[in-house]
């Protein structure tokens, strides 16, 4: 069985600007993935830890990061598809809690930058899961 925690945000570090104009103001962001192997006794499992910058010139807007893990019994076997849902689940939950948190912000109307998972070497996470 595959249980999916609650996404947790363990940092939003948000700095407004006093010059932003929501139309005028070109923001960059990034988002980067982490993942780390969780294990106990009776229990596999990954962590992921999405982390999404926004930044209008050089000054920082925001800094948001969030966590969310899977816990797997042992004798269960994830192959490359289900990998790929866990992690497209995990970016859903983390999409969602910023565009909740966000409505207060200066960055109301924009979005996370989508998920490229070309650049996800998911080969290298499915061992982590056996």
């Amino acid at each position: 069985m595959i249980e999916q925690t609650e996404m947790s945000v363990t940092e939003w570090q948000y700095t407004p600007t006093l010059d932003f104009e929501e139309t005028t103001t070109q923001t960059k962001s990034y988002t980067t993935l982490d993942v780390m192997k969780k294990r106990a006794p009776t229990k596999k499992g990954i962590a992921c830890r999405f982390s999404c910058y926004f930044a209008a010139g050089e000054e920082t807007i925001l800094v948001y990061v969030g966590e969310d893990s899977y816990v797997i019994d042992l004798e269960d076997i994830v192959d490359l598809h289900e990998l790929h849902i866990m992690v497209r689940n995990s970016y859903s939950k983390f999409k969602e809690k910023f565009d909740f948190r966000k409505l207060n912000t200066v960055l109301r109307y924009k979005e996370l930058p989508p998920l490229d998972e070309s650049k996800i070497d998911f080969n290298t996470i499915l061992p982590l899961l056996f």
